[in-house]
Parts: structure tokens; C-alpha cells; sequence
């Protein structure tokens, strides 16, 4: 069955192509497993909440835009009665019931490890589609500065605001009984001339109950949602998301102005709801970790939960997350997104923002993503295993990937970091394989923080462990060091053993037993890699090509919907060629005694590069099979 939805429609109709529907809810309040919603052009300012689930990949519940039909879906209300206050600043009068029960101007932004000092709400004002800042107070709407440059929490370094012109239109509410007032700096705007719209509902697609299984989201633009702030330990709905369910699809959509994440395959709140901020009895820490061990008990498994699939998306313009998952983001494929603009602006500050911010993302596949101007790229937080990160491309990053308290098997392989802070690895277990990396580089120890590993392919948990540092692997990949810049390369790994029979030989030459696993650096496997402009090996490694002095030029330039890579090799660049690598080459991590292979349990073979073309047996160092001595210019997006 065919359901379809038009502006011309009515809810009392049949849903039917001559008599539709006029709300999509209507449409999700028919279909059943196996139905298609077919959305024609128009603005729908309404959340839509799927309530039926499909039964398999084959029974599926598709929600669709019309072919070539401009389908859009806010959670925000055009506001009209603007009365003009003085000077520049207008203000709107609104009934609380205009909020259904969910006021995003009475809502702060609030939950675990959020660090910001200031209140800030989960509404916003869009002038014509841009977002305001919120004032801190009324007087502050008359006199707005404009921003050019703020401290960058992570970073500790002063960067440019993203758009300092935006920093100057702020709005400020009151909220009191029975009414809210909105007032806004509209810098000489009529806003009753123009379109001003304003945060409405909480999200625009996502299911109120969990379990709604077998949804595929395509070919939608959704924007203006009141997202809440999403910590691992608390519900983290998103603009558009899955609710703790299996077996969704989300494609081909453009998702921007979120107030916290955009899409979201993460837990739901009886796994724990921000009880270290409520509660204030334990650290965050520990109310993760008891989080998993909750959704185990709740059914968090491979057979009811996970397994998404989000691709050829494009993200932009949100506060926290372009996409957020804890626990529900396993078995999922994330590729083929576009990435941007996350968290730039800077309203609020915490310690779970990123481009894609995901804990314990088991056997989760990250390919093909393109992912820049966001202030953390890709962060991989907890119980990464099996997952590979494979072929993105990042640049403009405030940091491009952190990958934290985890134990492995993960690989990190064919990717373009680009950024000036290119890697924190606060992990060990990892393979890193035939990268292009510019940029600083962190390595860390984590022995406070014992955190879980699982059986392999499962989420099953198997032990805990601190994270020692090593047991990682660096192959065939091109390390670009420049002025300024830390730790460029693998000379971190300085006194670390190169392989588990050195490491049992030197740890059982002395008496006793925890204590004499933390004296020894765990094993580290380097060979076949590039260092260049200042970026330095690894002491110990065998073949290798230096080049100090030799400046490349690297760069990235976007043109818009296409990307190219500029830089300059070296003479000496063809003497060193990689072999391919593979499950046979890669020894297995110690702590999770898990082996490197793909979801399934087969081999995993990294024969293919960046551009998805085949590689010789003996491949030029680098993601790109066509990276030569001299100068090359090489479209990557």
C-alpha cells in the first residue's frame, strides 16, 4: 500500500495520489509493515512519530519524499505578530499551550558533562533561515557585540568564530505562567516582513515509543529542532532518530539547525537519565559504566537493537552532534555523509560534541564520510571494536579523530586527516593503515579509567580493562609534520616492545602480577611508513623513509561540491613501496585476545584505496594508489 501526503490534502481523505493526506503523522498512523508514505512538495511543520514498526529489511515502512519534489519538515512555527519594542529589538507574546507541553524557552540546555557556565536555552529565532545567539539578558539585546574570535575549550587556542556577522542578532525570553515573550535584535529587519521562525518541537522525525523497527527516511529536508543535550548517560533524541530500535535507514537527507544533534542512533533514558548531574553521588564515569551493563539487562543486543544504516546525508549548522549514538549505534554503516559546521557556534560547551560522537560503537563501519569545519570530527568514546573507520576525508577541524578508553580491535585505514590537530589516541588495539596525517598527534595512557570489552561480534561483555597505550599498528601510512606542530608521527611509542613474545619475555622477568603488566609498554607494531616536514618514527622501526627537511604543500582545497588534495612528494617517495595488509598480517590485540576482521568473522583485506580503486601488490605509502614523487593534484570528493 501506497500512502501518500499533500499541502492540498486532508487528513479526512483516503491517502490516496488524487486524495492525500495533508499531515504526514496522518500517513504514520495507517501504514503498516510493508506500506510506503509518499510526501509530495511543501513545508510540514509538524514531529512526525512513526508508530507502527516494519518486520524486516524486506517488510519496511518507507517514508519517502516525492521524486524531484521539495519535501521539508521543521520544528519550528513562522512567527507573524513581531510588536517593536526600541531601536532594533521586536518582541512576540505567546500562550505557553502554543508549546504543547514541551517549551524549548523554558528548557535549558542541561545533563552530564556539559562544562558551560552560562544558561542557555533550547530555543532559538531564524531570521530568513540564520540562527540568533541568546542574550543573557534583556539590557544585553540592545547593544550586541560581535564576536570575532573565542577560546576553543579542547584546543586551548583563540579561533575565529565562524560567523562573527551572526553573533549580533540575539534573542532573549521571559517565561511566566501563562505566557512567553520572545524579544530579538533583528539589526534593522522588519521581522513581520520577513520569514521568522522560531524553535517549536522537540524533534521533527522520531518515534515516541522504542522498538519501532525496519523505517527507511529518505530524501527530506528537516530543520529547527529543540534538541536536548545528549550525554551517553541520559535519552539522546535527535532532530531525526531512531529511539532505541533496529534496522532503520536514513538516506539522502539534508538535516541542519539542530540545537544539540541532528540524527541519533543512541540509548534511551531507562539506561540512565543525566543521574550524575541529578544525583550527584557518583562521577559520570561510573554511571557509564553501570549504563551498560542497564542495557544489557534491557535487551541491548545484535537481534533487537542497531544495525542502521545512514548514508549520502547531508549535516550541518547543529550544536553538538551531526550524529550521536551510545549503545544503539552497533552493527550500524555510517558513509557517505557530509559533515559541517558542528558545534561552531559556540553557544554552549561539553565533552560530547563532535561531527559523530559515538560510545560503544561495536562492528559500526565509518567510510566515505566527508567531515570538516566541525569542532571535533569523528570521536570514538568506549567499547570500540570491530569498528573501522575507512576512506573519510577531514580538514578544517578544530581536531579531526579521538579515539578513547577503548581496548580494539579497531582500524583506522585508508583515511585523509587534514586538520592542524589530525589524532588523539587515548586507546590501544588499534591498526592504522595506509592514513595521510598532517597534523598533531596525541598518544595516552588511561590507568583510572577501566572500561569494557565484549566478546567479539557481540555485546556481550568479556572484562574490563585500563588502557596501557600500544598494542597498536601503524602501516604504509604518510605522516606530514610542520612548524608548531606535537607529536607528528609514531616517536611517541619511544621504549615500547615490537611484539607479545618480547612483552611476556620482559614482563615475567620479574616477580608479582598486575603490577609488573603495568611496568612494561605494551607491544607496538610500525613499519612501511613516511615521515616527512618534521613528522618523527618510531625508534625501533625497520624500513622507513625521512625526509625532514622537505616541505610538501599539502593542502586541501574545497570547491564547494567537489574537494581536491595538493601536495608535493619527495624524490625518494617511490623507494618505499606497502604491501597489503589483511587479517593475516595484523596480530591480535591482547587485552580483548580479539583478531582484526570484518563484522561477519571473515578476513578483512585492505586492497583497495581512498578512490576505491584496486592496489598492486606493492603500493605507493598513503590512502591514494596514485600518489607519485612531485607534484600532485588528486580530486578526493
Amino acid at each position: 500500500m501506497e500512502y501518500h501526503v499533500a499541502k492540498t490534502g486532508s487528513d479526512q481523505g483516503l491517502g490516496t495520489l488524487k486524495d492525500p493526506f495533508l499531515t504526514i503523522n496522518k500517513a504514520a498512523a495507517a501504514a503498516a509493515a510493508g506500506d510506503t508514505i509518499t510526501v509530495h512538495a511543501g513545508e510540514y511543520r509538524e514531529w512526525v512519530k512513526p508508530k507502527r514498526k516494519g518486520l524486516s529489511d524486506k517488510r519496511r515502512i518507507i517514508y519517502q519524499a516525492a521524486e524531484g519534489e521539495k519535501v521539508v519538515i521543521k520544528g519550528s512555527e513562522h512567527i507573524r505578530d513581531w510588536e517593536h519594542v526600541q531601536d532594533h529589538v521586536w518582541k512576540a507574546v505567546l500562550p505557553n499551550s502554543f508549546f504543547g507541553g514541551y517549551n524549548p524557552y523554558e528548557i535549558e540546555v542541561f545533563g552530564d558533562w556539559l562544562v558551560t557556565t552560562k544558561h542557555r536555552h533550547l530555543g532559538d529565532v531564524y531570521l530568513n533561515g540564520m540562527s540568533f545567539y541568546e542574550a543573557d539578558s534583556f539590557e544585553e539585546l540592545n547593544s550586541p557585540s560581535i564576536r570575532t574570535k573565542i577560546l576553543d575549550q579542547w584546543t586551548e587556542k583563540i579561533v575565529p568564530v565562524h560567523n562573527p556577522e551572526q553573533t549580533k542578532y540575539v534573542w532573549f525570553a521571559e517565561v511566566n505562567a501563562d505566557t512567553t515573550t520572545i524579544y530579538a535584535n533583528f539589526q534593522g529587519a522588519n521581522p513581520n516582513q520577513e520569514l521568522v521562525e522560531i524553535n517549536v518541537r522537540r524533534s521533527c522525525f522520531y518515534p515516541e515509543e522504542t522498538g519501532i523497527d525496519y523505517i527507511t527516511v529518505r530524501g527530506f529536508e528537516m530543520a529547527h529542532a529543540a534538541t536536548p543535550w545528549t550525554p551517553p548517560t541520559a535519552d539522546q533524541p535527535g532532530l531525526l532518530g531512531v529511539n532505541w530500535s533496529k534496522g532503520w535507514i536514513i538516506e539522502q537527507n539534508i538535516i541542519h539547525d539542530s540545537k544539540c544533534s541532528a540524527i541519533s542512533i543512541g540509548k534511551e533514558g531507562s539506561t540512565g537519565q543525566n543521574y550524575c548531574s541529578v544525583r550527584k553521588d557518583k562521577p559520570g564515569y561510573q554511571y557509564q559504566l553501570e549504563a551498560v551493563f542497564s542495557a544489557e539487562r534491557n535487551g541491548w543486543c545484535k537481534e533487537k537493537i542497531g544495525s542502521h544504516i545512514i548514508q549520502y546525508n547531508t549535516i550541518y549548522d547543529c550544536g553538538q552532534n551531526g550524529i550521536v549514538g551510545h549503545l544503539g549505534c552497533v552493527f550500524s554503516e555510517i558513509h557517505h555523509n557530509h559533515i559541517y559546521n558542528i558545534a561552531l557556534k559556540r553557544e554552549f560547551y561539553g565533552y560530547e560534541i563532535a561531527g559523530i560522537k559515538f560510545h560503544a560503537a561495536i562492528d559500526t563501519q565509518i567510510h566515505h564520510n566527508r567531515i570538516h569545519n566541525c569542532s571535533l570530527g569523528l570521536w570514538l568514546d568506549w567499547e570500540t571494536q570491530g569498528t573501522r573507520i575507512s576512506k573519510n576525508l577531514f580538514y578544517q577541524n578544530n581536531r579531526d579523530l579521538f579515539v578513547e578508553v577503548s581496548h580494539g580491535p579497531y582500524i583506522v585505514d585508508h583515511n585523509i586527516m587534514a586538520s592542524e590537530y589530525a589524532l588523539d589516541n587515548v586507546a590501544q588495539g588499534g591498526a592504522y593503515i595506509n592514513n595521510l596525517i598532517c597534523g598533531k598527534m596525541v598518544q595516552e595512557k588511561v590507568l583510572n579509567r577501566s572500561t569494557q570489552y565484549h566478546l567479539p561480534h557481540s555485546t556481550k561483555v568479556a572484562g574490563f580493562s585500563f588502557v596501557y597505550g600500544g598494542d597498536d599498528r601503524f602501516y604504509n601510512n604518510i605522516f606530514i609534520g610542520a612548524k608548531g606542530l606535537e607529536g607528528v608521527g609514531t616517536s611517541h611509542y619511544k621504549n615500547y616492545t615490537t611484539s607479545l613474545e618480547e612483552y611476556i619475555e620482559e614482563v615475567h622477568k620479574k616477580n608479582g602480577d598486575l603490577e609488573v603488566f603495568e611496568l612494561i609498554e605494551q607491544p607496538v607494531y610500525i613499519n612501511h611508513n613516511a615521515y616527512l616536514h618534521g613528522a618523527k618514527p618510531f625508534e625501533r622501526e625497520q624500513e622507513k623513509l625521512v625526509v625532514k627537511d622537505f616541505d610538501p604543500k599539502f593542502n586541501i582545497i574545497d570547491q564547494g561540491e567537489e574537494v581536491y588534495l595538493s601536495c608535493e612528494l619527495p624524490e625518494s617517495f617511490d623507494r618505499i613501496l606497502g604491501g597489503i595488509h589483511s587479517t593475516s598480517t595484523l596480530p591480535r590485540v591482547r587485552i580483548a585476545d580479539a583478531e582484526f576482521e570484518r563484522p561477519d568473522g571473515s578476513d578483512v583485506v585492505f586492497d583497495t584505496d581512498f578512490l576505491e580503486e584496486q592496489k598492486a601488490p606493492k603500493s605507493p605509502l598513503g590512502p591514494i594508489a596514485l600518489l607519485k614523487k612531485g607534484k600532485n593534484y588528486i580530486k578526493v570528493w
